[in-house]
């Protein structure tokens, strides 16, 4: 099987041959590689003024395939032997590539990280694909890819048989190379629907590694999970948990995109502008109040100047979930005691969480009933009393953009309310005049002059002594 990547000169790559430095593989040799199933060989057939090319071939050694596997009913089947995974790009190629192009798969390129943020002009070529070419379409077109997909004829001589599904592949686009690794790595074993070793728990977090600011905006996200995890539906359900980053619930991103920003989905967006305020006013303590299963406390964790990351949640498998998702078990002594973990309702007060430097609600008030909404409110604003509280929600007037919603209804099943942008200063200025904190109201997300932005954010800061006298 045969993979090759092209990058043309631009403003942003003016010496195609540094193509090379991304990929770790230097233009001047042919490399050999073991890898699953057979060996892959990277050369470089241009190496030109205007234009890079690199090629990955892999040779697939049927019997190796089948050699020691335990539990086949049939060890004979003559399918095992001859078949077409010499040909065929499938998940043998994506393992290849996980392998051979790793540190391009992370983004990373030593001295020269610049160029792995980069977005350059690709090219990328599969002469022999699984698939048909609507779907092919379906799942590369949506990250900006220039799709072509031709047919491949079953038998050239005999075309009365008709096409074989497999085509012919080409993509251009212009992505940084890690993206444009990372859409093969995850869509050709999608697009092949089978893989060739045993699928568990590891391979989800390869699927959220490699998927991630794409994947969960993805119109097809169901079917690729489906068919990535091999029809497990345990292991699609946590997959999909983890890649909509939201307080461990379905989020309703099918209702939130009308022409869905794969790079920069809503959630991520959410999460950035959140971020922003933790860098803007520099903390050293941080509590993520309904944190789910740690989507956010990670990136807390990086963030200069913060010294202790507390989440909190009412439920403990989601917690156990942030704990796995962070490697909590692999920690230093240093790094564990920098996080805490706590099962805590924000109904009930908890003395481990006052007096924060700034504390995060990130879509969780409209999870809350509302009778029970101003306990809530008290718990945070006058017990807890942070220096700092973040409250994000969604902006209830945007709704008329998403047709999947019923005229009326809520982005997510379990929300109990949603507020217009009247309706949200109002109740923000409220608690700020009644706990004495200031309210500044910011925007997430594209702003529409009518309707706003989909998500409203309200940022409120504790008066000193000298103001509220």
């Amino acid at each position: 099987m045969l993979l090759t990547i092209s990058a043309d000169r631009s403003s942003t790559l003016e010496t195609p041959s540094d193509l090379g430095f991304l990929l770790h593989k230097h233009p001047a040799k042919v490399q050999p590689f073991d890898v699953y199933g057979g060996t892959a060989h990277v050369f470089y057939p241009e190496v030109g003024d205007d234009r890079c090319t690199a090629a990955m071939v892999v040779e697939v050694d049927p019997v190796a395939l089948v050699r020691g596997r335990s539990g086949a009913r049939d060890g004979f089947a003559l399918g095992q032997y001859v078949n077409d995974r010499p040909y065929v790009a499938s998940s043998l190629l994506a393992v290849a590539m996980g392998k051979v192009f790793r540190s391009a798969l992370h983004g990373r390129c030593a001295h020269r990280e610049e160029l792995a943020d980069s977005e350059l002009d690709l090219t990328i070529a599969l002469p022999v694909v699984p698939g048909d070419p609507a779907l092919v379409r379906r799942l590369f077109e949506p990250m900006g890819w220039a799709v072509t997909a031709e047919t491949i004829a079953l038998d050239a001589t005999r075309p009365d048989w008709g096409p074989a599904p497999l085509v012919s592949l080409s993509l251009v686009g212009t992505l940084r190379l890690a993206d444009a690794l990372n859409h093969l790595y995850v869509l050709l074993p999608v697009l092949d629907d089978a893989k060739h070793y045993w699928v568990g728990d590891d391979e989800v977090d390869k699927l959220v590694r490699a998927g991630s600011g794409w994947l969960a905006a993805h119109p097809e996200r169901e079917l690729i999970t489906h068919r990535y995890l091999v029809h497990q539906r345990g292991l699609k359900d946590a997959a999909t948990q983890r890649l909509v980053e939201l307080d461990d619930r379905p989020v309703e991103e099918a209702a939130e995109e009308t022409e869905p920003d794969v790079s920069r989905p809503l959630v991520r967006l959410r999460h950035d502008a959140v971020l922003d305020v933790v860098r803007e006013f520099r903390p050293t303590t941080v509590v993520d109040l309904g944190c789910g299963a740690g989507a956010l406390l990670g990136a807390l964790l990086e963030v200069r100047g913060v010294t202790r990351v507390i989440g909190t949640d009412v439920s403990d498998s989601s917690l156990s979930k942030a704990a796995k998702r962070l490697h909590v078990d692999r920690m230093t002594e240093r790094q564990s005691e920098r996080l805490t973990l706590l099962l805590s309702s924000l109904q009930y007060e908890d003395d481990r969480l006052n007096g924060l430097d700034l504390a995060i609600l990130m879509e969780v008030i409209e999870h809350i009933d509302p009778p029970r909404l101003p306990a809530v409110v008290d718990n945070v604003f006058g017990t807890m009393r942070p220096r700092r509280v973040v409250v994000t929600t969604p902006n209830s007037e945007y709704n008329v953009r998403y047709p999947a919603l019923v005229a009326g209804g809520f982005r997510h099943p379990d929300h109990r309310f949603e507020w217009t942008r009247g309706e949200f200063e109002i109740w923000s200025r409220s608690v700020g005049e009644f706990y004495g904190y200031t309210v500044d109201l910011r925007s997430v997300g594209e702003h529409d002059e009518d309707l706003g932005s989909p998500t409203q954010m309200a940022v409120f800061t504790e008066l000193t002594t000298e103001e509220t006298a």
